[in-house]
């Protein structure tokens, strides 16, 4: 597969990580862990199956269990670390902080071997960074420092994924299909600690049951598989960049769904991120 067309593929994630939240709001009132644990366990399923049908089951049993745990921690760990911020502080200013990722990305993404930083990646990232500010900080309360806890749990947040997407680089060798293992695992451990903290609700229609299945079938299923594909064999630096569409294609499908309103802000940031896209993108070009 070429660079550019894994980084394509890579952008899929950022396509299905868009409707997280639309998915999200139609899954009420399941709580978060639980919701993590039928997700992850549809995503994981799935990605069995798919590696028994095309015989890679004999890869999965000659990966490192280290492969395993370092996997399983960067899906789990963000996920649970991102739940708790959101319960200690304010959700825009909390996800804010969380949404660090793509800006560490592209700078981490400078420490790997081949890769260099240009101007025009930084600038583009803190176009995009500006943009997802717009988002999801319009009309926050403000940051107050009762909530520094979970705005620290929030940057730890942002450290996991972005140094879990950097990190699976160095991890080129290793088969897409071993995503598979990390999300049975993922589920597990969330199984167990939603035993332990939260009352089992599922859904209660319908439409809250499809909501999760989407869930795990897209943003906590197929684009982890296809987010791996891009950053071990695309280009990270874009991919970092272009995840600041994942907040601006997440707020337009909640207007199109009428749960959100179309606003100046809106428009602000649409230009800021795709800007920053395109800057970022130009830069990896002219190397």
């Amino acid at each position: 597969m070429t660079r550019t067309r894994a980084t394509a593929v890579g952008f899929i994630a950022v396509m299905l990580w868009s409707l997280l939240a639309l998915f999200t709001v139609g899954s009420t009132p399941t709580p978060p862990l639980l919701l993590n644990t039928i997700c992850f366990s549809i995503g994981g399923t799935l990605g069995l199956i798919w590696t028994w049908a095309s015989g890679g089951l004999g890869q999965l049993r000659a990966a490192r269990w280290t492969t395993y745990a370092f996997g399983t921690v960067g899906l789990f760990g963000y996920h649970a670390l991102y739940f708790s911020a959101l319960r200690m502080a304010p959700a825009a200013e909390a996800g804010l902080i969380a949404y660090l990722w793509p800006l560490l990305i592209v700078l981490f993404s400078g420490l790997l071997p081949g890769e260099h930083l240009r101007i025009g990646h930084l600038f583009g990232a803190c176009l995009g960074f500006a943009g997802a500010a717009v988002i999801i900080a319009g009309g926050g309360t403000g940051f107050q420092a009762t909530h520094l806890p979970g705005y620290g749990l929030a940057l730890l947040c942002a450290l996991t994924w972005s140094g879990y997407s950097v990190l699976s680089r160095r991890l080129g060798k290793t088969p897409t299909s071993s995503v598979a293992v990390f999300c049975i695992a993922t589920a597990i451990a969330s199984g167990m600690l939603h035993l332990m903290l939260e009352d089992t609700v599922f859904p209660d229609s319908a439409f809250g049951w499809a909501s999760v299945a989407a869930l795990g079938l897209g943003p906590v299923g197929l684009a982890f598989y296809v987010w791996d594909i891009g950053v071990k064999q695309g280009d990270i630096q874009i991919l970092g960049t272009a995840s600041y569409a994942a907040p601006l294609l997440s707020t337009l499908a909640l207007v199109v769904a009428g749960i959100a309103t179309p606003t100046w802000g809106l428009a602000i940031a649409a230009v800021l991120i795709t800007g920053g896209a395109a800057i970022a993108a130009r830069a990896s070009m002219r190397r």
